[in-house]
């Protein structure tokens, strides 16, 4: 059994994700992504990071979780990057022509 899968706020604009991020973890993350998402739309933020360090391993469960996190962001107005994205992940990302998608950018100004 994978260790669990946590989503944190550990400041108002950044987040950390931990564990294992597959099929059996993606789909309770993604509606707790849903929930902090909406809840910084709220309060005004203009952009967010999720630091994924503590990521141990991923799959395309796990790519698919951070691009519906990207596009649940863009509608709601917010700039959402990852920061310290897992070789694994950026390697899926790569031969899925996603890279340019999870690539670190600079918040709009």
């Amino acid at each position: 059994m994978n260790p669990p899968a946590r989503l944190t706020a550990s400041e108002p604009d950044r987040w950390t994700l931990d564990g294992v991020l597959d099929f059996d973890t993606v789909g309770r993350l993604a509606v707790e992504g849903q929930v902090l998402l909406r809840t910084a739309a709220a309060r005004g933020q203009a952009s967010l990071v999720v630091d994924l360090a503590g990521v141990e391993r991923a799959n395309s469960a796990g790519l698919a979780l951070l691009l519906e996190w990207l596009e649940m962001a863009r509608r709601r107005g917010l700039h959402l990057s990852y920061a310290h994205l897992p070789d694994s992940l950026g390697r899926l990302a790569a031969v899925s022509n996603l890279g340019d998608l999870l690539a670190p950018a600079a918040p709009p100004t």
